[in-house]
């Protein structure tokens, strides 16, 4: 069995989950509401203020979704109650990130300004103008916005410039070694 798989999920008071028919898990929270569709084999059951995600047989197709459904259902009750962040830094001389009402503006060197909108559940926070918090229930759509933000100017090796993580290391090479 696996072990992800067999872990129950607690549910915190106020949260609410609904299974349909049809493997659609609906989770209702204070922070908002998601949905997922879960894959036909796997069968989803509330008992209690517990979740079990439980798998017919040891096929290892049905191995690999056991502990994977868990973990999605798991998030998005985390999401639901606490949210997810993705922190970013912005390293360069002359660049910098400002919010404009529901838009993100980043000035990274380019000859214009870079411009993503909030959307779909998703926020971002500008402490200063080096940092991008990037805030929202859905833990795949948060990494996957920070991921499309980082993009617009990725960190390069030889002066560090560009958007990172908070968390992520850069590697940095030598430049010509000159005469």
């Amino acid at each position: 069995m696996s072990r992800i798989g067999r872990k129950p999920i607690t549910v915190p008071a106020g949260v609410e989950i609904t299974i349909d028919s049809n493997n659609v898990v609906t989770v209702k929270g204070p922070k908002g509401t998601l949905t997922q569709n879960v894959h036909p084999n796997m069968t989803v059951k509330v008992e209690g203020t517990e979740i079990l995600v439980t798998r017919p047989d040891d096929e290892k197709e049905n191995r690999a979704l056991h502990g994977l459904t868990r973990s999605l259902i798991a998030n998005m009750v985390e999401g639901v109650v606490k949210g997810y962040e993705k922190k970013l830094e912005v390293n360069g001389v002359g660049y910098r990130v400002a919010k404009e009402g529901k838009k993100l503006v980043m000035n990274l060197g380019y000859s214009h300004n870079v411009v993503m909108e909030e959307g779909n559940g998703i926020t971002f926070e500008t402490p200063d103008s080096n940092t991008i918090i990037v805030r929202g229930i859905d833990k795949q759509l948060v990494g996957q916005i920070a991921a499309e933000v980082r993009g617009k100017r990725g960190p390069e090796p030889y002066k560090g410039k560009g958007i990172k993580y908070s968390d992520e290391r850069i590697r940095r090479k030598a430049g010509k070694t000159g005469k």
